[in-house]
């Protein structure tokens, strides 16, 4: 079963929302003991407890937006249990937060797995739309 680790750039309120839509296990960075990590850092600790990650520091985990993968914290990972990438404006708040996030559970679905894949939610900010895109890293395709 999936379990969510929600980054402390995000609000503890998303793990309320993940253990409601069914995934009880889920917890947030802080909560246990991880404040203040590096990326590096949590990677392996990400890796190890098999955590679906759920973070806005998109960049620095699965890389350059236009070539995902090239760079980041899981350009060498070879399996993972996914990553989800909440991209919105800085200072964005939990409301915002919780939106973005549902949306991407509901592009989850009721997948008992997400391995290899990223969900990356963007805020269209013209219209405050979303942008739900959905990949597979590293990429297998070829």
């Amino acid at each position: 079963m999936l379990k969510f680790l929600i980054d402390e750039c995000l609000s503890p309120d998303l793990v309320a929302t993940a253990i409601d839509a069914g995934f009880p296990e889920s917890s947030h960075v802080t909560w246990l003991g991880k404040a203040g990590w590096k990326d590096w850092e949590l990677k392996t600790f990400i890796l190890n407890g098999d955590w679906t990650f759920v973070t806005r520091n998109s960049a620095d985990f699965r890389g350059p937006a236009e070539s995902p993968g090239t760079k980041g914290q899981y350009a060498d990972v070879p399996i993972h249990a996914g990553l989800i990438c909440l991209n919105g404006p800085d200072g964005m708040r939990s409301p915002l937060q919780r939106e973005l996030f549902q949306a991407a559970l509901e592009e989850i679905g009721n997948a008992e797995h997400f391995i290899n894949e990223i969900i990356e939610v963007d805020l269209e900010e013209l219209d405050g739309d979303f942008a739900v895109r959905r990949y597979s890293l590293p990429d297998t395709s070829s």
